[in-house]
């Protein structure tokens, strides 16, 4: 079985990224990209799925563990009867095939180490032949092409399908292991030198780390959380992943197990304003240019995701050889959500240029042309229901978020216009539409018995998406409906001292059994509001609150359950490290507004 989610580590080479646990086990790698299929999925099963554990002999978990400061390099301790032993984990930046490179080294005394690598490809599903050459074992199935090799040389043997090796690390040891993929009609690439690549990719971190000009408070968990959202780059592309994993359960046994390996639109705005706030222009400029070319098209097809190089199809399907983690089934690959109209994203996609143009990255020239074509369709399109911010699998309604998403859409083009006048565009209709958009919202999405706005039009639930109303522009943070809505979502969507994303007793919402833990990245939209709304105090306790559910390395998932004390969900996730990085430029100042 796999461990606690909350006990894996992440490395990656900026095109892909594996998942190291407590016990040395790489338990989750697609190879050669993100959405790849896995050839490690022990994460979604069990052994037999595909994992690569290397440590001491008979050992269990490590003493200690941590990234090497301001990298993505990962360091893992045991400290043993007979001696203390180091695993340094990485993948370098690649030129041509992806690397795992695993160094083992001797601290003191003497360490037997065992390791065990099973290669399934295709998620679990297939095992490839295996062979030797040249001194490597090389796996080869279908497309997928895998050698592994040492150096120095240490004895390797097939056993249970498996490919084992027993050596002994005395102090001042070091053996290194590489893993790496490559086509299988393609002849080998070039080999790597394991402590050259470490040295370049320490230096690759540390360079790139050196450019945060955030200094404020908890300086350290804004920059790892910075380097956990450069990780979930496509660097080919510039396109960030949600997550690198897919299928990670909401609720433990649950069935609310999604692909979050694809980029989302909705995550545009926010990590577009994280970057350019901490000093990262150039990522968000890839960011940007990502998003102008993923969206471009006519905008009735546009999409809420895309995927790494901005593909369309990403077609849902269940893997029933996967028992999913600690049995939470289906798994699934590809995401359904896909063909959702959500018309909040043609605001936040709007919203990202208006940051981008705030931030000093100018406009591309048809940059514009878009911008009011996606103006012109959400024109037209904005009294429809739709499925709404959380991607309901339910019956569309008017849920109030993607209608301020609206007027989102609208304000931002006529600022827009108001500052450039030379641009193009219908000054006078969208200033109209900005207006009856907010009428209609304040009149019709908001209860006034309550004092709050509501999840949709009529309806008595709650929505912590409402708590960005204030954050985005739509009412000032003073307002008493903005007071109010934040009271009654801390207060009715509460669990534990964070919140959920909305409430699960309306089973016509989305038709799914079960539920789900407490949303991070809401609760840090909690945050940032109790802070506009004057509760510096009570924000600041609740992001301390935040930040100590942080994993050892400093990681935070989708989700979390107050009453298991445990992460859920896929991990680790962007919009939770975005969610940190927002919150904590926004206490100290630092932040950017909309």
């Amino acid at each position: 079985m796999a461990a606690l989610i909350e006990d894996y580590a992440l490395i990656g080479d900026l095109q892909t990224a594996a998942l190291v646990g407590r016990d040395g086990s790489i338990d989750w790698l697609c190879l050669p990209r993100f959405d790849s299929a896995a050839c490690f999925a022990a994460l979604l099963g069990d052994e037999d799925n595909g994992h690569w554990r290397l440590a001491p002999d008979g050992a269990g978990e490590c003493t200690r563990r941590a990234y090497l400061a301001d990298s993505l390099v990962l360091e893992t301790v045991w400290e043993t009867g007979t001696g203390t032993v180091k695993v340094t984990d990485f993948m370098p930046q690649r030129d041509t095939a992806p690397d795992v490179v695993r160094i083992v080294e001797g601290v003191s005394g003497s360490v037997d180490m065992l390791g065990v690598l099973r290669l399934r490809f295709d998620y679990g599903d297939v095992v490839p032949w295996m062979r030797r050459c040249d001194g490597h074992r090389v796996a080869v199935a279908g497309p997928d092409s895998i050698w592994l090799r040492s150096e120095p040389p240490v004895r390797t043997y097939g056993k249970d399908l498996s490919t084992r090796c027993e050596f002994t690390v005395a102090e001042g040891d070091r053996v290194a292991f590489v893993l790496t993929w490559h086509p299988s009609h393609e002849p080998r690439p070039a080999l790597i030198d394991p402590a050259e690549s470490l040295r370049h990719s320490l230096a690759d971190w540390r360079a790139w780390a050196a450019r945060c000009t955030y200094d404020g408070p908890h300086r350290e968990a804004v920059l790892r959380s910075l380097i956990t959202l450069k990780a979930l780059t496509y660097a080919p592309t510039g396109g960030i992943v949600a997550a690198p994993t897919t299928s990670l359960p909401e609720e433990l046994g649950g069935v609310r197990n999604w692909d979050y390996r694809y980029c989302w639109l909705r995550d545009s705005t926010l990590t577009l304003g994280a970057l350019l706030s901490a000093g990262y222009a150039d990522e968000a400029r890839s960011w940007r240019d990502w998003l102008l070319r993923a969206v471009a098209g006519d905008p009735a097809d546009l999409q809420i995701m895309y995927g790494l190089a901005g593909e369309r199809r990403l077609p849902e399907t269940e893997l029933p050889w996967l028992p999913g983690y600690e049995r939470s089934f289906p798994v699934r690959v590809g995401n359904g959500a896909v063909g959702q109209l959500q018309l909040d994203v043609y605001g936040e996609v709007i919203d990202s240029f208006h940051v981008a143009r705030e931030g000093g990255i100018a406009d591309e020239p048809h940059a514009w042309n878009l911008q009011r074509s996606l103006m012109q369709f959400i024109e037209r399109h904005w009294r429809e229901p739709d499925e709404g911010i959380w991607e309901i699998r339910g019956p569309r309604r008017h849920f109030v978020h993607s209608k301020v998403m609206a007027w989102v859409a609208a304000d931002r083009a006529v600022r827009a216009l108001e500052a450039r006048p030379r641009l193009r565009g219908d000054l006078d209709g969208w200033r109209a539409m900005r207006d009856e958009v907010h009428a209609e919202v304040c009149a019709h999405g908001y209860d006034a018995g309550r004092g709050t706005f509501t999840q949709s039009y009529g309806s008595a639930e709650l929505d912590a998406a409402t708590l960005l109303i204030p954050r985005v522009g739509f009412l000032p943070p003073g307002d008493p409906r903005v007071v109010g809505t934040v009271d009654a979502v801390r207060r009715e969507l509460g669990r534990g001292g964070l919140v959920r994303r909305y409430s699960l007793d309306d089973k016509s919402l989305d038709g799914l059994p079960g539920g789900e833990g407490v949303f991070l990245v809401c609760s840090f939209w909690l945050a940032d509001a109790l802070h506009l709304t004057g509760r510096a105090e009570e924000a600041r306790e609740l992001f301390e609150r935040l930040l100590s559910l942080r994993n050892d390395v400093g990681l935070l998932s989708e989700e979390y359950d107050p009453a298991a004390l445990r992460q859920l969900g896929n991990f680790p996730q962007a919009f939770s490290h975005i969610g940190l990085v927002g919150t904590a430029l926004a206490l100290s100042g630092a932040g950017t507004a909309h």
